[in-house]
């Protein structure tokens, strides 16, 4: 009799549990930039080519095998920002002798206790005398190739340091400041400009950057208008203006989700 059934073996369930925790860490690290649609489109291309080799579909076998071949190249291009900051997180927990408390290299902390009593004043504040200002709050994930290309702050969040920091003939106060873990990380920070060719025209450079980077990032962007001195936040490539009374509230609950 044909046996029919298939062999498991213990090996067998390690293999599939640990693929399956290297694609959550994977997850987990692209969430909420654009790579992740990259990434589902060839993880997607892998399990048809699987499919199609299983069923011997030999001509679709043959070219999605040599897609998949060429791929791995591809992904090492594309996701090279990605892969090094990967790289850099299991390395650095592993020096701190970390990486098995808890999956800890999986997580990414988020702003829990941001001191958004602060945040907001200083926003407030240099909306009263229409001082230009562009403030990104992080929430997946750490910007950190964004942050390589300002000045590094590392300092505790507080009304007056950021409002110096965007004073219009501070040295800090062209391009972004980053916040996360509830410091001002860095400060002049360069970010890409959307590509929409359907924003109003009252919306200026700051604006335009602002939604550049949350339609590849999941972050909060807070900007302070120099010429209305409206404040809007933008959160996946969408702004809205928010009112000085409603920020605060507004703030809490885009970092909950």
């Amino acid at each position: 009799m044909i046996d029919l059934f298939i062999q498991i073996r213990v090996f067998d369930i390690i293999d599939i549990f640990l693929v399956a925790l290297l694609f959550y860490g994977l997850y987990r690290l692209l969430k909420g930039t654009s790579a992740m649609s990259i990434f589902i489109g060839i993880v997607a291309i892998f399990l048809i080519w699987q499919l199609v080799k299983a069923l011997q579909m030999e001509m679709l076998t043959a070219i999605l095998g040599a897609f998949v071949s060429v791929g791995f190249i591809a992904l090492i291009i594309i996701f090279q920002p990605e892969i090094r900051r990967f790289l850099f997180t299991i390395g650095d927990q592993a020096r701190e002798g970390r990486m098995m408390q808890r999956f800890k290299f999986l997580k990414v902390r988020s702003n829990v206790d941001l001191n958004i009593d602060a945040l907001t004043k200083a926003c407030i504040n240099m909306s009263d005398i229409k001082q230009g200002a562009l403030i990104l709050l992080t929430r997946k994930n750490n910007l950190d190739d964004i942050v390589t290309t300002g000045v590094t702050v590392n300092a505790d969040i507080s009304n007056p340091l950021i409002e110096n920091i965007f004073f219009k003939n501070s040295p800090l106060h062209d391009g972004a400041m980053i916040i996360r873990h509830n410091r001002i990380t860095a400060a002049r920070c360069i970010l890409p400009v959307t590509k929409k060719t359907n924003i109003p025209g009252h919306y200026g450079l700051r604006h335009r950057a602002a939604i550049g980077v949350t339609e590849d990032n999941d972050c909060i962007a807070l900007v302070v208008s120099e010429e209305t001195g409206n404040i809007s936040m933008v959160t996946g490539g969408e702004i809205k203006t928010i009112k000085p009374a409603e920020l605060k509230e507004a703030i809490e609950k885009e970092m909950k989700n």
